[in-house]
């Protein structure tokens, strides 16, 4: 959707705004907002932007260099469905204010170098995304973590573990067992209401949503589908995406949560990404080879492959995310793709023979990833794979969990931590590198970024299970 400054003005007066939303990404991946009254909108302000101080948000500017501009993106407009004053959000795209140079941090702004990359390469015009997030709903979550002790735990009408508690005096059942949430209708699936309001608060938005479902693990996991769109506006969906979704359950008295793995022995929270390459309203990566696809979209799976281990660290990029990536069980680690084995990294979907449906799905990635920075570094790989012709070997059709240990080991897996991760990236950003989408700033800030505030906190704090092994030693 484009729009003009004065369209966006004018709708804001059709709707009787009161209030002006202006959003943006932090660099982990957190929708930040300041809010003004409508007098403070004008056209000059799509040109102007507005300023904020760059130092107090995670991973970007330092006290001395701490001005920064937002400058709104008129095509981003849409009207708020949870504040009660109307209030227009407009998404900005960071600045400096000086040399008025985006922000090489921004994520967005990276995003919208990936897709200028991708057609100054000649190899397409656009990169469809289609991500499948998952999430839990949970009714209640406790957690705590100080010098002297830590827990955590969360809860959920569902859960499975709730069939002998007394619920107010009386407990009706229909919980759903472990690795069994997939696809029961109520009174078993307890949000399917709840979902629906998601989906349909989304579509009210204009984000087109295909289908909404319970998924597999107990306690509430669901999934909601977005239709597939161009890179950079599914990078601002995925993020109202998010914000739905809390604010619905929230204000249900519920609360949605992203982390990839909650939950000990159940499923974990993936998001499956879907990427198709087009050219000239034409589809890419439809043709003759193996699976009913092009050279072209094998080419673009060897790129995946090769730098999968680097991707980890943007498309799976915290601690959480490797209880999730575990070899061995039903998460998508073996670096290998094929047309139906879902315990491989890449799948080619086949519901759909139509050539405008083939596409590649990267089942690695979780919904903890910033969109704009995950959809930029899959996108440069497949762009790598394609420009340097990298093969992807053969397609892994077997059953993973079945293979003899001899084969077994000649498939590789993704990491095994984020650190492991972070190292990868560290050694293999080349490719992230052309066109200055991605910049050796950027890499080494979110390498140091994670490992100074994720990575080391986490392994220098005890384990509460770690009591239940070792405490009698």
């Amino acid at each position: 959707m484009t729009a003009s400054p004065q369209q966006v003005i004018a709708m804001a007066k059709e709707n009787k705004v009161k209030v002006v939303d202006i959003r943006f990404m932090d660099f982990p991946g957190i929708w930040q907002h300041f809010s003004v009254p409508l007098s403070e909108l004008d056209e000059s302000n799509f040109e102007d932007g507005y300023g904020f101080d760059g130092s107090s948000i995670r991973g970007w500017q330092p006290i001395n260099a701490s001005d920064m501009l937002v400058i709104p993106d008129p095509s981003t407009a849409k009207m708020d469905p949870f504040y009660a004053d109307p209030t227009l959000v407009l998404i900005g795209n960071i600045v400096d204010p000086i040399t008025r140079e985006p922000y090489t941090r921004d994520p967005r702004n990276i995003a919208q170098k990936a897709e200028a990359f991708l057609k100054s390469t000649g190899i397409g015009d656009t990169a469809f995304i289609g991500p499948e997030a998952e999430f839990f709903i949970f009714d209640n979550v406790q957690f705590e973590s100080t010098k002297n002790g830590a827990f955590y735990e969360v809860d959920s009408i569902e859960g499975t573990w709730n069939t002998g508690r007394n619920e107010g005096g009386r407990n009706l059942g229909y919980k759903p067992r472990h690795k069994e949430g997939y696809f029961p209708v109520p009174p078993t699936d307890k949000f399917q209401d709840l979902r629906s309001e998601m989906m349909l608060t989304l579509e009210k938005l204009g984000i087109d949503v295909e289908c909404q479902h319970h998924e597999v693990a107990t306690a509430g996991q669901s999934e909601i589908d977005m239709r597939f769109k161009p890179l950079v506006e599914m990078g601002d969906q995925l993020v109202w995406f998010k914000y739905v979704l809390k604010n619905v359950a929230y204000r249900n008295g519920h609360t949605v949560t992203f982390m990839p793995k909650p939950l000990f022995e159940d499923n974990g929270t993936g998001m499956h990404t879907h990427i198709s390459i087009w050219k000239d309203n034409q589809p890419l990566f439809a043709g003759d080879k193996y699976a009913g696809v092009s050279q072209e979209a094998l080419w673009g799976i060897g790129g995946i492959l090769k730098h999968c281990k680097a991707l980890c660290a943007i498309t799976n990029p915290t601690t959480n995310s490797y209880k999730r990536l575990v070899p061995g069980f039903e998460a998508p680690v073996n670096l290998a793709y094929s047309s139906r084995n879902r315990s491989a990294a890449i799948r080619i979907p086949m519901y759909s023979s139509s050539p405008k449906a083939k596409r590649i799905e990267f089942r690695t990635p979780d919904p903890s990833c910033n969109g704009y920075l995950a959809f930029s570094a899959i996108l440069m790989a497949v762009i790598d794979g394609i420009e340097n012709k990298i093969e992807p070997g053969e397609p892994l059709d077997k059953d993973i969990y079945s293979l003899p240990p001899e084969e077994l080991a000649n498939v590789p897996s993704a990491p095994g931590s984020l650190d492991e991760a972070l190292e990868a990236l560290a050694q293999d950003n080349e490719f992230l590198l052309k066109g200055d989408v991605f910049t050796k700033d950027v890499i080494e800030k979110w390498i140091a970024y994670k490992t100074a505030n994720e990575v080391n906190p986490v392994k220098l704090r005890p384990h509460p299970h770690e009591f239940f092994l070792y405490y009698d030693i």
